[in-house]
């Protein structure tokens, strides 16, 4: 087909009486295609071929069944359409995977900005995944932004309790670089267990112990009023829509492996939507403004435990068992965990350790746990295990008694 100008050339040159030879000289075209243009009535107009099958039909069953499941980010599917061979574009993902997106009711909020180092934002997402027996299963996941820079900290843990997110928030503050002055969060009994009948909030002891010790102020956000804390709420969007939908893990330790790398290569420096800069760039800025965290001693009350060893000498933590000293029996120590490591206190006394258990119901043993516990000992055990332990007398027969009834059954 030619070009407007094209046209309007040939058209000009047939005025001016050129042969046709001529005109397909000069405009460099063939001379059919020069007496096409004069035997038509109009312009001639272009016929499409027959359509090319678009380089996403190979995979189109896959997104489908992706986008049921609901995965919509195409970010995500190209990073698994490309695993798969997938050549295309992003453009053509997007154009497919738009119509067949959920639409959501909008919310007008208004935004607020802070200062470098003035605010982080925590929260805890539940993460639903089913194991590889079948079972539905979840953990919950630990999110920390820093409010400025958008920089943020990831870590999945089986439970929420109070004690496990005292210890993500020392775990988050460590790899920030620091502590803000303030953290916002919303209204779970972690941090508030309730508030009075003036509306004021009733802390959690533990949690504002910790707080006051590290130097932070706790903040709330309104009550149901979840878009206050806006920064983290998106942030745990973003875990659940760019790094959940591809997770596949064996263990905790495997999965917050990979979340960490996903932090580092994926969250930190992507250009960020708001800020329209990187995370990572701006943190360099950030960390200078971060408070330092205090001495490892006045941390200690927080990183511990309190769990009672049972009859057998094995402390239950964690859905798994820690052997201690026979002797401890019944006592309640102190566990303390991390980097791999679970340590066993009883107050100032470490009593043992272990590398951390890799699987449910694990038994780790400790080197002489039963050294010198007593065995086949038939005196009444007092002091076996460390358990006072009842004495019970037993009533002896006489022999004879039990021969009259072997005598008496003889002459029956």
């Amino acid at each position: 087909m030619l070009g407007g100008a094209a046209v309007k050339e040939l058209y000009e040159l047939v005025g001016q009486g050129l042969s046709i030879r001529t005109i397909a000289r000069r405009l460099g075209i063939s001379r059919n295609t020069v007496r096409k243009y004069l035997r038509s009535p109009g312009v001639p107009r272009f016929k499409p071929g027959p359509a090319r099958p678009s380089k996403l039909e190979f995979h189109r069953e896959y997104v489908l069944g992706r986008v049921r499941d609901g995965v919509e980010n195409c970010v995500v599917l190209m990073r698994e359409l490309r695993e798969q061979g997938y050549a295309g574009s992003y453009t053509i993902l997007k154009e497919f995977v738009q119509p067949l997106r959920v639409r959501s009711s909008v919310h007008a909020t208004m935004r607020f900005e802070t200062d470098p180092g003035e605010q982080a934002q925590v929260d805890f997402g539940s993460f639903p995944y089913r194991s590889a027996e079948g079972k539905e299963r979840r953990v919950w996941g630990f999110v920390m932004l820093l409010s400025w820079s958008r920089m943020s900290y990831l870590e999945f843990v089986p439970r929420a309790d109070v004690t496990t997110f005292i210890r993500c928030h020392l775990n988050g503050f460590e790899r920030l670089g620091g502590i803000t002055r303030r953290c916002l969060y919303d209204n779970a009994k972690l941090v508030v267990l309730r508030r009075d009948g003036s509306g004021q909030p009733v802390w959690n002891d533990r949690f504002l112990d910790f707080a006051l010790r590290l130097g932070f102020e706790v903040r709330l956000c309104r009550p149901y009023r979840a878009q206050t804390k806006g920064r983290v709420e998106s942030g745990i969007k973003y875990v659940k829509g760019n790094f959940w939908p591809s997770a596949r893990f064996t263990d905790l330790a495997d999965l917050n492996r990979q979340a960490q790398v996903w932090c580092d290569t994926v969250a930190a420096p992507r250009l960020h939507g708001t800020t329209h800069e990187r995370p990572q760039d701006r943190w360099e800025l950030e960390k200078p403004h971060l408070q330092s965290l205090p001495g490892r001693e006045r941390l200690v009350p927080f990183l511990r435990e309190d769990r009672k060893v049972g009859r057998d000498g094995f402390v239950s933590w964690n859905r798994a068992h820690y052997g201690v000293p026979w002797t401890h029996a019944g006592k309640t120590v102190q566990v303390q965990a991390g980097h791999g490591v679970v340590e066993l206190w009883l107050g100032d006394e470490r009593i043992a350790v272990h590398p951390q258990a890799t699987r449910p119901a694990q038994r780790l043993t400790l080197p002489g746990q039963w050294a010198g516990l007593p065995m086949g000992d038939r005196k009444p055990r007092k002091e076996v295990l460390g358990i006072e332990q009842p004495v019970i007398e037993v009533y002896r027969r006489p022999l004879s008694a039990y021969e009259s009834l072997v005598s008496a059954g003889d002459g029956q």
